[in-house]
């Protein structure tokens, strides 16, 4: 297994595909040592191979599972002497859909990946990025934070909660002399634009083109997440000028959002 070797460090939680993969690219090439971490062990090999054998190493991590985040973490501090720059809580999963038509088991698995697994790894990785100055917490949410999303209501409640538990973490750990950064993608082109809905052929992806709204590339997530690793004051990073929209109109034109969604809903 490659070590650091002195470089700074970031762990990315699912780094086999889309955002995860992007960043971790990204850093890799800015000369970071990444830990790859996701439950694809086929995905975690070829993400290794793009970013270089040199430049990292790879964790199989099912991010429900705390005592399977003390494993990934100490054998990462072990490759970069206990280094842990940022930590890159991406990994996420959607099931689109009638929040009455989704399964009992669709709701836990976003819930319990998407806020259990935020949770999990930022109280794992918290010594290590204590004892590393200048480290940062990472949290990906989304757009769909800013306002409730139809079809994606539970998706949409656990990116409140990662949004919400950002801002609060951002004032607790100041104390530690640690950043917290919560990154809010607009539609990205991930696999989870793919997510279906139960018993259906719709999946977000469909709804995004009925309503004519743009899709952002991964790298221009990576982008974004990189310049919150830097030096810096912000809390809330947007990814893409749809979602900076959404923003201010969430924030001053909330009834105008509401009847946009409901008649995009009606007409879907």
């Amino acid at each position: 297994m490659a070590t650091a070797n002195g470089r700074r460090s970031i762990f990315v939680t699912g780094a086999a595909s889309g955002i995860g993969l992007a960043a971790a690219k990204r850093f890799a090439r800015e000369g970071w040592f990444v830990g790859l971490s996701d439950i694809d062990a086929g995905g975690l090999a070829a993400a290794l191979a793009e970013i270089g054998p040199d430049n990292g190493a790879t964790f199989r991590l099912d991010v429900r599972d705390r005592q399977a985040w003390t494993t990934a973490l100490t054998a990462f501090g072990e490759t970069t002497n206990g280094r842990l720059d940022a930590l890159l809580n991406n990994a996420g999963v959607a099931h689109f859909g009638f929040f009455e038509d989704q399964t009992d088991d669709e709701v836990d698995r976003q819930i319990d990946i998407n806020v259990t697994g935020v949770i999990n790894g930022a109280r794992t990785a918290l010594p290590m990025l204590k004892a590393t100055p200048g480290s940062t917490l990472i949290n990906v949410a989304s757009c769909a934070g800013l306002f409730g999303a139809p079809k994606m209501a539970v998706y949409s409640a656990t990116k409140f909660a990662v949004k919400g538990l950002s801002e609060a973490l951002d004032i607790e750990w100041s104390r530690h002399g640690v950043a917290v950064r919560c990154i809010m993608p607009w539609f990205v082109d991930t696999p989870i634009l793919r997510a279906g809905s139960q018993g259906g052929n719709e999946n977000i992806a469909d709804s995004i083109r009925a309503g004519g709204s743009e899709v952002y590339t991964v790298e221009e997530a990576a982008a974004v997440i990189w310049r919150a690793a830097q030096p810096g004051k912000d809390l809330h990073y947007i990814v893409g000028k749809a979602g900076k929209r959404m923003r201010f109109a969430a924030r001053f034109m909330p009834g105008a959002v509401r009847k946009q969604l409901r008649s995009m809903l009606q007409s879907s």
